[in-house]
């Protein structure tokens, strides 16, 4: 314990390394934000097109504790530079990342060996990166950006293949399985062997402890069955959600909103990475013209598919519409928009950062998952009792009536009242707890660097 008090007066100067997805970049930009604060020095590696993304989250304040570098991925076929992340990624192109990514090793090993940092903190798809720290003697721990009750359920499936999870409501619906088994089939054996090889040797490979973005009151059992199943330790690391900017506020869409009475609109978002189908679009449109309630809508479409929002929804759409909705083609500042007060139900497809949004800002979530951990999350956060989900037919289809009624159910019926109240609570938890894990967190950090 003595080299560890040592020691303590000396910033740590860490490594992070997190894979190219919106949703990965941004819980570890906010992790490096706390942990600067709490006497570490962090440098956050990754590609030119995502730092790009980044800078200007962050304020002049954190310049001297968190520095960015850049990995050149190699320029590989229909994949520039500019398609050096997840965001807006064709999905026929992500194999292509992956492989880019990995192609991009030994320039990670050189920076590694460059900097020497006291510690690295990696994603789930890399396990060449804490081999490589290993070989450097440099401690490596996974930060999991996803849920803890996501991470139990797929460690059980790989420890105990074949015997049931223990934690009945915790499952995938039939649509659901017959999905992934579809999506599956369309990759070949070996490369889904491998991808589930990777992402178990990455947790595997952490020393000791695991971090994940998350918090005990919600999911203490799962993380504990982690630790049953694996022998690691798993560190919530609390929310972690990006504070709104102030130049956020300066939007036409914010003086709309400011217009509107309160809890009487919804913000209606599928995240960064997943595109609707053509059939879900026109659902969804169509139920949000049914519903009661006014609503903000960000669509996103695919790098390169240059569709017109006309084109996309239902004919007539905008006009019958009126000034009760705001659809528009990019990004929006989420944060932004679930902390205004006029906002009171989040359409969402469950992406873990959006949940952790939607708890940080008391917004009851109508659940709409669509693939990967989405419907494990959305399930979560049913049993907690923050969420209606808008459940699809045993054909994977949604139906407007559905989505026009659960939104209605959530903000306005007497039946939803339940929900908005878990919400407001699980924002007075989170508000009274502040920043309690991160405490932890950096004790346990600075445990491992002096360990080793």
């Amino acid at each position: 314990m003595n080299g560890f008090t040592n020691n303590h007066d000396k910033p740590l100067r860490v490594l992070m390394f997190p894979w190219l997805g919106y949703g990965h970049i941004s819980p570890f930009l906010e992790l490096a934000k706390k942990l600067s604060q709490r006497n570490f020095v962090i440098y956050l590696c990754s590609t030119p097109v995502i730092l790009n993304s980044i800078k200007k989250k962050l304020s002049p304040e954190f310049s001297p504790s968190i520095h960015l570098l850049e990995l050149h991925l190699q320029t590989l076929p229909n994949l520039p530079p500019s398609h050096h992340t997840t965001n807006g990624l064709p999905p026929h192109l992500m194999n292509t990342l992956k492989e880019a990514f990995d192609l991009a090793s030994p320039d990670f090993t050189l920076i590694l060996k460059t900097l020497k940092p006291d510690l690295l903190i990696y994603d789930f798809l890399q396990p060449w990166a804490p081999k490589s720290a290993a070989e450097l003697k440099i401690p490596a721990v996974e930060f999991i950006s996803s849920s803890s009750t996501m991470t139990a359920y797929m460690l059980h499936e790989f420890n105990k293949p074949g015997i049931k999870f223990p934690f009945s409501s915790i499952c995938y619906r039939d649509y659901e399985k017959a999905r992934i088994e579809k999506q599956e089939a369309s990759i070949s054996v070996e490369k889904l062997e491998e991808d589930k090889r990777r992402v178990r040797e990455c947790f595997y490979l952490s020393c000791d402890i695991v971090l994940i973005k998350s918090f005990k009151e919600i999911e203490g059992k799962y993380s504990d069955y982690i630790t049953n199943l694996t022998g690691k330790k798993v560190v919530p690391l609390g929310p972690l959600v990006q504070e709104p900017t102030l130049e956020d506020s300066e939007s036409e869409l914010i003086t709309w909103l400011n217009e509107k009475e309160k809890k009487s609109t919804i913000f209606v978002s599928f995240g960064s990475e997943y595109f609707l189908s053509k059939e879900d679009l026109v659902e969804i449109a169509y139920g949000l013209e049914t519903s009661k309630v006014n609503f903000i809508w960000p669509i996103r479409f695919q790098k390169g598919e240059n569709l017109e929002l006309e084109e996309a929804l239902p004919k007539g759409f905008f006009n019958r519409v009126g000034n009760r909705g705001k659809v528009f083609n990019g990004w929006a500042p989420q944060a932004k928009f679930l902390e205004h007060s006029s906002i009171g139900g989040f359409v969402s497809h469950c992406g873990w950062s959006s949940v952790m949004e939607s708890m940080k800002y008391g917004v009851p979530i109508i659940a709409m998952p669509m693939h990967i951990d989405q419907p494990i999350n959305s399930r979560l956060v049913e049993d907690v009792g923050i969420a209606v989900e808008v459940v699809r037919d045993s054909d994977g289809k949604l139906h407007r009536e559905e989505v026009a009624a659960i939104i209605n159910q959530v903000v306005l019926d007497k039946d939803g009242e339940f929900v908005r109240q878990k919400a407001k609570d699980m924002k007075e938890k989170l508000c009274i707890k502040g920043d309690e894990e991160i405490e932890q967190v950096a004790k346990e950090l600075k445990k491992l660097c002096a360990k080793f």
